[in-house]
């Protein structure tokens, strides 16, 4: 029996879907306000990555958020709740890259995508921070303030993996942030290279 033939491009993956709607949308957009804000979120995200003391523009979003997932998971335990900041740190930003890809705005998968690696490097300052303790604490609720990752760490007897856990953040935030400004160069450079699409 012969094979059915199929339409061309009927099977295409969704990657390459995307991929196809990526260079649609960027076709006729200004590449160079986008590539200045994607210069500067490289280096932030280079600057988180390599000083644990370095702070940007996402480093008070990144806090507030964190400090309101304690709040939002207060209700499910303590576990949850200590635990509730570092999820909402890392939803927040994985929740704008999801809605942007909705929206079909490539460009802020891109930043979004960016603000992740920079929170993930942050996570990683705190959990390498877990046996030490010498980061200084805030917490809304006053009280006793209760250092996350010792907290966590040390209810599932990882406390002394601090350092390696906090290494596969860092790792897993240079691949993201290598791949997020890969893709926001990848659409300035269709952007630069393609005229406005006719009205």
């Amino acid at each position: 029996m012969g094979q059915v033939e199929r339409a061309p491009g009927a099977r295409r993956s969704w990657l390459a879907r995307k991929r196809e709607d990526a260079r649609a949308w960027a076709a006729g957009r200004m590449w160079a306000p986008r590539a200045a804000l994607l210069l500067y979120l490289g280096y932030a995200g280079y600057r988180h990555l390599t000083d644990s003391e370095y702070t940007s523009i996402f480093s008070g979003i990144t806090l507030a958020i964190h400090e309101l997932g304690h709040v939002l998971f207060g209700f499910l335990g303590e576990w949850l709740s200590v635990a509730g900041g570092s999820i909402t740190q890392l939803a927040a930003p994985v929740a704008v890259a999801l809605i942007l890809l909705r929206q079909r705005d490539y460009f802020g998968v891109a930043v979004g995508g960016a603000w992740l690696s920079m929170s993930l490097s942050n996570l990683a300052v705190y959990v390498a921070d877990a046996r030490a303790e010498e980061l200084p604490l805030v917490s809304l609720g006053g009280g006793d303030v209760v250092h996350d990752w010792n907290y966590l760490l040390g209810s599932v007897h990882l406390l002394p993996h601090d350092a390696q856990i906090a290494g596969m953040a860092r790792c897993a935030a240079l691949v993201l942030l290598v791949a997020s400004v890969g893709l926001g160069a990848w659409l300035c450079a269709v952007m630069a290279r393609r005229t406005p699409a006719p009205a």
